[in-house]
């Protein structure tokens, strides 16, 4: 089983012939960086023709039986999520409809402070907001999972304390590793963990030890490390691949409604689009290359499988429907 974390690639027939290439069974995708709910709605009306015009190889799924059918009917299972939590806009009311409609993640933020939480952009982190404890609450009863990839730490840590279910860091890496804004602290992963949580290491380069020009071996040995350190069940890939996007949609995604400047998000001018893959994961199509990187630094087949889809998919299954 091949599982990514989150991808939000300019969706093609290309790329989804690519996801069948790699051998990739399931794709967390973004459908929402900053859309309310009716623009949301829209974008799952865009996903439905998808569905229609490129049948024989994606397939929509909301659990973990969805994905396992779609791997033994040969096609990929596409797994809906936000970024943000515009699509609930103020009502907690919509975090139920948002799952019946398909959604399985939902980010509180997305680096800057929403009504729920605090992003990892803000100078000050006010941790859960009175109306985030209540939507954590309703996100676990309805199995919406709570993904902190773009949070700040209070925040992260307080929504793994409160959240009665598993939460999730869907795309990033060990700030120990690479001190990124957005890459989290020890004492982050610990929390998230510690409630049988699950991180998806991130191969966006802004991410990694040394940018476009990481190497296949450091990205894998710091999966080990992590490995070792907190156990191999709480780790997979959320490899946040952006394919063929225009520069353009960094405004979007940086910028949103929130601000009439450009927001530069991780520094400088020099960071204004997307920077290269990593020559060992430019597209779908390279996931076998990480299996063998993963082999290369000691992981044995069960590490191997764990890490490239099985832990996800046990995620799946545990979160994904209505709280026990």
């Amino acid at each position: 089983m091949r599982i990514d974390g989150l991808q939000y690639c300019n969706w093609s027939r290309r790329v989804f012939e690519e996801m069948r290439e790699g051998g990739v069974d399931a794709v967390h995708v973004t459908i929402v960086y900053h859309e309310v709910f009716r623009e949301t709605v829209l974008q799952i009306e865009r996903w439905n023709r998808y569905f229609e015009d490129h049948g024989d190889l994606i397939v929509r799924a909301g659990s973990g039986e969805e994905v396992r059918a779609a791997k033994a009917a040969g096609k990929t299972a596409i797994i809906f999520g936000a970024q943000n939590p515009s699509p609930i806009e103020d009502d907690i009311g919509l975090v139920e409809i948002v799952h019946q409609l398909g959604l399985r993640f939902m980010q509180l933020t997305y680096n800057n402070q929403s009504l729920l939480a605090t992003g990892c952009y803000e100078a000050e982190d006010m941790g859960l907001t009175r109306m985030g404890r209540e939507v954590v609450a309703e996100m676990n009863r309805v199995g919406l999972v709570v993904d902190m990839s773009h949070s700040a730490d209070r925040s992260t840590i307080e929504a793994a304390e409160h959240s009665t279910r598993p939460i999730a860091i869907t795309h990033a890496n060990p700030f120990d590793w690479h001190p990124a804004r957005r890459n989290k602290r020890a004492v982050v992963i610990e929390a998230v963990v510690a409630g049988g949580g699950m991180m998806g290491f991130s191969i966006y380069p802004h991410h990694l030890k040394d940018g476009s020009n990481c190497m296949l071996d450091s990205f894998c040995g710091m999966i080990a490390d992590m490995a070792d350190r907190y156990g191999v069940q709480h780790f997979g890939i959320g490899s946040d691949l952006c394919q063929d996007q225009p520069d353009s949609v960094v405004e979007w995604m940086r910028v949103g409604r929130w601000t009439k400047k450009i927001d530069y998000g991780e520094g400088s001018a020099d960071n204004a689009g997307f920077p290269p893959q990593p020559d060992w994961f430019r597209s779908n199509s390279d996931f076998p290359k990480l299996e063998e990187g993963l082999r290369a630094v000691g992981f044995d087949q069960a590490g191997v499988d764990a890490v490239m889809g099985g832990n996800w998919l046990d995620f799946f299954d545990k979160n994904f429907g209505p709280a026990a």
